[in-house]
């Protein structure tokens, strides 16, 4: 395999498993509530209505892991520990924002599609 090859490989499972992290219920609720801060755990869990303390900790786990969040533990003796976008992150989140702002801008013509849509692709 050549170079080229194997770098589109990696990059290509690299971006399913982004992908797939991103795709879960809670991943762009807690990306949105971090957003541009660094809230502690308890903060994040109070902006995201719903969200469990148990899935909190996957979905922010699992950002963490994947480079979309970093934990910052202070090590003090009352446990403080902070959460921040990446740059990966941040660029994720503005990216985020960008598609809503197309969703935005061409709601009419994508609400008209999705209703004369055959049921099987709704």
């Amino acid at each position: 395999m050549t170079d080229g090859a194997a770098e589109r490989e990696l990059a290509s499972a690299v971006a399913r498993r982004v992908f797939a992290t991103l795709s879960t219920k809670w991943a762009l609720p807690v990306i949105e509530a971090i957003g541009s801060g660094q809230p502690r755990f308890a903060a994040i869990h109070r902006a995201i209505d719903g969200i469990s303390y148990k899935m909190l900790t996957a979905t922010l786990r699992a950002l963490e892991a994947d480079g979309i969040v970093a934990r910052h533990d202070y090590r003090t003796p009352g446990p403080r520990v902070e959460y921040a976008l990446t740059a990966a992150g941040a660029d994720l989140l503005r990216t985020v924002h960008g598609l809503c702002a197309w969703s935005r801008a061409h709601l009419d013509e994508l609400v008209e599609h999705a209703e004369t849509a055959p049921p099987s692709r709704r």
